[in-house]
């Protein structure tokens, strides 16, 4: 599937220019008139980016940003912005937005800020598919396997583990061997990598 670009503003001849000027461009476009018809279609499965007009009635560009953000929606944000606007845009890429542009844009810098943004998105994609790789890995994983891969982990030598644990030697290796496997790994060193994915290993 491609991408998508998500152009969400009240005015519908800015809509109608940005379709136009980014559908040449062989980029693909969904376009809304108003923040809530949006909100109503985003999920945190969304994909693509988001150019949200600052200043719409009733839901702002920045309201539904902060939605967004509320209902765990990480697609990056583009804000489009009148000159008064800046420094709220500015909070917002404080705050998580990818990026902002001002009114007039200038249509390359506008179309390279979104093949970024779109870049940026399935790079974030990638790395949420291997984090859920991941996980189903380590629930392959036996409570005993958890408890010799924490110690694995703290860089202690499988007599120690034996020790620790009150197993055999052997056992250890082969709980070891078993957590490679399931892991897909090839030594402690690479099992600790994978593991960084995750932020923090798991509890043993």
């Amino acid at each position: 599937m491609d991408p998508l670009i998500h152009v969400i503003d009240d005015d519908p001849a800015v809509r109608d220019a940005l379709q136009w000027m980014l559908g040449s461009r062989g980029l693909k476009v969904s376009a809304w008139d108003s923040a809530q018809e949006f909100l109503h279609t985003a999920s945190p499965d969304l994909c693509g980016c988001c150019l949200l007009d600052v200043r719409m009635p009733g839901m702002s560009g920045i309201e539904l940003f902060d939605r967004l953000r509320a209902i765990d929606c990480r697609v990056p944000v583009i804000f489009l912005t009148g000159h008064g606007d800046v420094p709220m845009a500015v909070k917002a890429l404080k705050d998580g937005a990818f990026d902002f542009v001002e009114k007039p844009y200038d249509d390359e810098v506008l179309v390279s800020k979104l093949q970024a943004a779109l870049l940026h998105d399935q790079e974030r994609a990638r790395q949420s598919a291997s984090a859920d790789q991941l996980r189903q890995r380590l629930a392959l994983l036996t409570q005993r396997e958890r408890e010799v891969m924490q110690r694995i982990l703290a860089g202690k030598l499988n007599k120690v583990i034996a020790d620790e644990l009150g197993i055999a030697m052997r056992t250890v290796e082969v709980h070891r061997s078993h957590i490679f496997e399931k892991m897909q790994v090839r030594s402690a060193v690479e099992l600790s990598q994978v593991l960084a994915a995750m932020g923090s290993p798991p509890e043993g």
